[in-house]
């Protein structure tokens, strides 16, 4: 499963160690941790039965990634690295190697408001494409995440009015075309070709109430694991974020 929490501190408050021992996920990536490491030594965190891997940023309160899994993984690494330290000051990347599959939990950029962030996406997107073709030519890879893309219309609730804005760029959208044509595949919509729901709703003007919202985090999955696929779904009732919990189940 994958969660962008909004902040873990902020999630646990809200629920967070309910929703883990009701839905037992083996593996799950979270995004936007936004907690340094020395704020979390600070606190206990009631995550049991789970291995915890924290990949906070450097600017504090921002970003970062972890994932909390009951499987222990072969190798850990940051970055565009499968195993140890890569360049990645925002948090942004991490890949846990297990023995039939890489699990890469990334939070993509924002193209901000304004799109002064879309170029930077873009390269980021470039690299993560190279990164797991890397990869792939030793494993398959699960991909989760926070893309912040809706790839099609079908993937927001009001598509006309968000033409060219963040998330919804033809350069965006474009670079999720770029995922599927080199063989990942979206796992929910592989599964619910036609199925509106969505993943992450607005705090402003009621929007979670009246479900206008997007379809924003994803699993992706090397084309080689499609056979696997039971499940893919969207667990848009389980609140404590602006995003809601994501998932796949791989019979494997």
């Amino acid at each position: 499963m994958s969660w962008n929490v909004n902040g873990i501190r902020a999630a646990v408050k809200k629920g967070f160690v309910g929703f883990l021992q009701e839905y037992k996920p083996d593996i799950l990536g979270l995004q936007e941790i936004k907690i340094s490491n020395e704020s979390r030594e600070k606190i206990e965190f009631d995550f049991a039965g789970y291995e915890e891997y924290w990949h906070p940023a450097k600017r504090p309160g921002y970003s970062g990634t972890a994932v909390l899994s009951k499987i222990k993984p072969l190798a850990i690494g940051h970055g565009f690295n499968e195993a140890g330290s890569g360049d990645d000051e925002e948090g942004r990347i991490q890949t846990l190697e297990f023995p039939k599959f890489y699990f890469l939990n990334i939070y993509f950029p924002n193209a901000n408001h304004e799109l002064s962030r879309l170029a930077y996406k873009e390269e980021f997107n470039k690299k993560f494409l190279e990164y797991v073709k890397k990869l792939e030519m030793k494993k398959p890879v699960v991909v989760c995440g926070d893309f912040n893309v809706a790839h099609q219309e079908i993937d927001l609730a009001r598509p006309g009015d968000n033409v060219g804005n963040a998330g919804f760029t033809d350069e965006e959208r474009r670079w999720a075309d770029e995922f599927v044509k080199h063989g990942l595949v979206d796992t929910f919509r592989h599964r619910h070709p036609e199925k509106v729901q969505y993943s992450w709703w607005s705090y402003r003007s009621y929007a979670r109430p009246r479900n206008i919202g997007w379809r924003i985090d994803y699993f992706f999955v090397s084309a080689a694991l499609v056979k696997h696929l039971k499940d893919a779904f969207i667990l848009d009732d389980v609140e404590g974020s602006d995003h809601c919990p994501v998932g796949i189940k791989l019979d494997i």
